[in-house]
């Protein structure tokens, strides 16, 4: 198993999204790249923490590679979008690929700048080794599989996008 740690915004869509993509074996959401120890959601959520909310995707590379994973991130968010994604603002909701594996540096590169070459704006989501990442409090994890009807910025169509997509290997 693989794993890559993605800031999309509000955590409760963006891992709502992963675990629809087939070979993606596990999902947490919590906070990563700040710098207090054992942050709160309620510390988090004042943006004096440093950091962002993430989810934390475990993955099967025989099954979906980090490229796909990439390109499908992409599809999620807005990327020209400096501490906003849908109505939600602040430093926590900052936009993130944060990488475990020195080897995966060169696919997340590949990936940023065949997207910059979408925009004319410069793409604003930070590419970084993971400093740290805690995991958020039990009522987050999975919240929309608990809260059908609960909040999310992403669109319902974007679920069925990526529980249809078809995963590709590196």
């Amino acid at each position: 198993m693989k794993e890559i740690y993605l800031a999309g915004g509000c955590f409760w869509g963006t891992e709502h999204f992963f675990k629809q993509i087939d070979g993606v074996i596990k999902t947490d959401v919590g906070f990563a790249n700040g710098h207090t120890n054992n942050p709160t959601y309620k510390e988090v959520y004042t943006d004096t923490t440093g950091f962002a909310e993430t989810v934390h995707v475990v993955y099967d590379p025989e099954t979906v590679g980090l490229r796909f994973l990439l390109k499908m991130f992409f599809k999620a968010i807005d990327p020209t979008s400096l501490n906003k994604q849908g109505h939600d603002e602040g430093t926590r909701y900052r936009t993130g690929i944060y990488y475990t594996d020195e080897n995966d540096k060169d696919i997340i590169e590949e990936v940023y700048q065949a997207e910059q070459a979408k925009y004319e704006d410069e793409i604003v989501v930070e590419k970084q080794p993971l400093n740290n990442f805690y995991t958020a409090e039990e009522y987050h994890q999975d919240y929309l599989d608990k809260n059908p009807d609960g909040y999310c910025h992403l669109p319902l169509e974007l679920f069925k996008f990526a529980r249809e997509s078809k995963p590709q290997r590196d």
